[in-house]
Parts: C-alpha cells; structure tokens; sequence
C-alpha cells in the first residue's frame, strides 16, 4: 500500500474510534479526555510540540466530520466545567437499521478499492467512517469476481472524472480504429460511464457542436483541463448511459445463462432475472454488443455458470474452457 493509502487509512479509522466514543456519552467530552481514550492521537509526553501536534489533528478531524454531515456539538456538561467540550447528538446522527448481506458488504469493499485514486479517495474515507460508525463491518479485502483497475488499465479515468465533476474544459487527443494519428478533441466533459466492462467519458466536443462518446482506453496521453471551473452545465434532462448505448454500442446481442444460487455475483449486478430453471440454478438474461468479450468473462466463473443461447456464445465459452483445461493438463 502506498503511503498516502496508508495515512487515508489510519485517519479513517481514528475518525471512526473518535465518533463511536462521542456517540457512547450523553455529556460533552473534553479534547484532554478525548486525547487520553481515543486511539490515533498524538499523546501527551507534557512537551509542546506533542500539544501543538494533537491540537492541529482535532481540529482537522472536527472539520471533516461536521464536513461529513455528522452533527458535532460544543458545550458544557454543568455550570461548573472550566472548559468546552464534544459530544454527538445521538438523535440526530442515528441512520435507520442498516443490514447488507455479505455479498453487499463485499461490493462496498469493491468500491473502496475503486475509490483508491487521490481524487475519490475522500469519498470512499467518507463512507467507511459512516458505515464502520452505524456498525456496518465493511471490509475492503473480501473479493468478488470484478477487479476494476483504474489507475493502471485507464489512466484517462482521474483527469476526465475530475474535469467533469469542476466543470471545466478538458482537452485530450483521441484515436479512433479508423484512423492512424490521434486527433486532438476540445470537450465539455458531462460525466464518465461505465458500460458493458469499459469507461466512457460523455460530454459536448465544442469543434462539432455535438454530444460525443469517447473511450478512454482510447485516449492518448493525459487530458488536460483548462479554464475556470463551473464553465458551463451538463443539459438537465441528459441520460448519459442512453448516450453511451447508442454512440458505443453496435448490434446488441441477448445471452441466456443458468448459474448455480449465491454464484456469479459479479454477473447478476448487471443481469434480468429470468427465474429459476428445471435444476434450480437461476436463469439470467445479459445484453452485450460485445459476445466474445463476454465469452471470456463467462468461462472465468466455470462450471458456476453455463450458457444456454446463443450457440456461438455457448460454443466460444466451451473452447476457452477446454484451451484452459489443456494448460493445466501440460503445466
């Protein structure tokens, strides 16, 4: 884990000890008792530099949880107390019951891991210190069968998703399959999409005055954002996803899989239940402009999953188990 991965992480869990005392008390505790009890802070050794250290820390944790929405109080416990002190209104901090099953706790963990770039690293800290506090036992190294990788397989990701979220002016030279040399592209990034396993970044190329879909693993070098943020606003009324379909997309294809109960978690996000089948396992129907992509995916859960229809999708996934069959067989 990188540095700054291990500094996010020791802060998210003092912030997380810090909430659950000030959630443990009705009266207004001390910054001295909250320093002496709660793990993570700098401790009192009698010297300044420890006071000063510990003083600059609170104040930065107060800061990001009254930034986080949790409603952080200052007062006194009785008329005799000679300083302030912090407590947490329970009743207004409290979230309803919060049950995810297991799969659900590990797609969260998924996300933490999606969320490892600096730019959405304080989104991610922000629901771990909400979900940890509430009691969820989130944990970020459960696995499922998605591995997003953003920071080495689409180093595009961070620049788009942050010019669009700043609304400013991206700049980027884009190659298409068609053509030798990239183009350089002027867009007012909307937002970033994934679709079908691949990111695409949505927005208005201001050279042809028309909503364009690129994707990223086409993107050479790193965008650059320039101007003012807040230059302009996405159209109100604008279906991103819709857009992604219908620029991206090609010939769309229907896959009708059966896979076993509690398997294929990573398909079913993204799959209509078709029932049951004459086995028990659980009929999915997926929709994919790209089959032999797909085929690949579908051989990487095994007998978990099988493929009634098409024949050629049934057909590519049988001769991608059979190569891998043959591998083990020679290693």
């Amino acid at each position: 884990m990188s540095r700054l991965g291990c500094v996010s992480a020791k802060r998210a869990e003092r912030l997380v000890n810090l909430v659950i005392a000030l959630l443990g008390t009705r009266q207004y505790v001390t910054a001295a008792r909250i320093r002496a009890t709660v793990p993570g802070y700098e401790p009192d050794d009698g010297t300044a530099r420890a006071d000063e250290a510990f003083k600059r820390m609170f104040e930065r944790d107060k800061a990001e949880l009254r930034e986080m929405g949790v409603p952080l109080e200052t007062g006194r416990t009785s008329v005799f107390d000679t300083e302030d002190g912090y407590r947490i209104a329970r009743a207004d901090y409290e979230l309803p019951e919060i049950t995810l099953t297991g799969e659900e706790a590990a797609a969260v963990g998924l996300a933490l891991r999606l969320w490892e770039s600096a730019q959405l690293a304080g989104a991610a800290q922000s629901a771990l210190v909400k979900l940890r506090a509430a009691g969820v036992d989130v944990d970020p190294a459960r696995s499922l069968p998605v591995q997003p990788r953003l920071d080495s397989d689409e180093p595009a990701f961070e620049p788009c998703y942050t010019a669009a979220r700043d609304r400013r002016v991206l700049t980027f030279d884009y190659r298409r399959p068609d053509e030798d040399a990239p183009a350089r592209r002027r867009v007012q990034p909307w937002g970033v999409v994934a679709w079908h396993g691949r990111w695409y970044l949505v927005g208005l190329d201001l050279d042809r005055q028309a909503p364009r879909v690129f994707r990223l693993s086409r993107v050479v070098g790193t965008p650059r954002a320039t101007g003012p943020e807040g230059a302009f606003e996405p159209p109100a009324d604008v279906d991103l996803s819709a857009l992604v379909a219908r620029q991206a997309g090609g010939e769309e294809h229907l896959v009708v899989v059966r896979a076993r109960p509690g398997a294929a978690v990573g398909l079913r996000r993204w799959a209509t239940p078709l029932g049951a089948g004459p086995d028990g396992d659980d009929r999915l129907q997926l929709r994919t402009t790209e089959p032999w992509r797909l085929a690949d995916q579908l051989a990487a859960y095994g007998p978990d999953v099988v493929v009634e229809s098409p024949q050629a999708v049934r057909a590519a996934v049988v001769e991608r188990l059979t190569r891998l069959a043959a591998m083990g067989e020679r290693s």
